[in-house]
């Protein structure tokens, strides 16, 4: 299997992807650890709605790969990690910057290496909040991954 980038040179990568780079996200912290991510979305002309609030795609997008990329480089090559479902719930406008922090604790990865051990699947749910500057809650976002061991590992 192909060697994992280090969290900084993902992090850089990221911020010159064209889906997150023209929706005007931007990765501003990932942990050398992989414990944890920080995003920052900012409103501009390319990601606003008719309503000039942030566009609901925009506000999912920032949080959609963070989860999935924090607990496979956090387990390691041994276990496969996939999403498997997402919603997101609308609380209120998003307007100038905002911001999505995740953090993964060493008590969630022991749960799914617990859970995976003899070889089942997990189904691990992860929630994060998008706030706004002044910590207005503009979204709840909920991810469900797949989680299992690869074959053959132990």
């Amino acid at each position: 299997m192909a060697r994992r980038m280090s969290p900084a040179t993902l992090r850089l990568g990221m911020n010159w992807w064209p889906p997150f780079r023209f929706a005007g996200i931007r990765v501003l912290h990932l942990a050398d650890d992989w414990s944890s991510a920080r995003v920052r979305l900012r409103l501009g002309r390319f990601n606003r709605n008719y309503f000039g609030t942030h566009f609901g795609g925009s506000l999912f997008s920032m949080t959609d790969p963070f989860w999935a990329l924090l607990v496979v480089s956090s387990l390691g090559e041994d276990y496969i990690v996939w999403d498997k479902s997402a919603e997101i719930d609308f609380v209120s406008p998003g307007r100038g910057e905002v911001y999505a922090d995740f953090k993964l604790t060493p008590d969630r990865l022991k749960e799914i290496r617990a859970a995976t051990a003899d070889g089942a699947k997990a189904l691990p749910w992860f929630t994060c909040t998008v706030l706004g500057q002044d910590g207005t809650v503009v979204a709840r976002v909920r991810k469900q991954l797949y989680v299992r061991r690869r074959p053959g590992r132990s």
